[in-house]
């Protein structure tokens, strides 16, 4: 499981873009706080961050024509088989879509060019001004 940098989710192809969603509604619901090596720094912060980078997943969905559930467009809603998150989640929608900064401090030049790798490993090459 990874989430992909911020910078390139505009520029996955189809199959690790709809892969990622799939992995953000996997942590959203019962994978919420189970340790994974890849995206345990996800743990550290507050549900509303994955919230938000899953909402950059969607909206980049709908840009490309994919239907997303409704559902997953509420920040509390984990999914069908867990109750919703209980804490107060308004999210600002507009703000999220002109949100320039990563969302996990993670995501620096470093680990945007091991993302690069691993989809080049994967015969993806994907081409970034830095």
């Amino acid at each position: 499981m990874r989430l992909w940098h911020e910078e390139l989710i505009s520029k996955l192809p189809r199959q690790q873009l709809l892969g990622q969603h799939r992995e953000c509604a996997a942590l959203r619901g019962n994978g919420w706080g189970k340790p994974h090596a890849t995206v345990d720094y996800v743990f550290k912060y507050s549900y509303k961050r994955l919230f938000h980078y899953h909402y950059l997943i969607m909206l980049e969905m709908q840009k490309r024509g994919y239907k997303v559930s409704e559902e997953w467009l509420n920040p509390n809603y984990r999914g069908k088989k867990c109750e919703m998150m209980s804490e107060d989640l308004k999210f600002n929608f507009v703000l999220a879509e002109k949100n320039k900064i990563n969302i996990y401090p993670e995501h620096d030049d470093n680990y945007l060019q091991e993302c690069l790798e691993n989809l080049k490993e994967k015969g993806i090459i994907i081409k970034i001004d830095f």
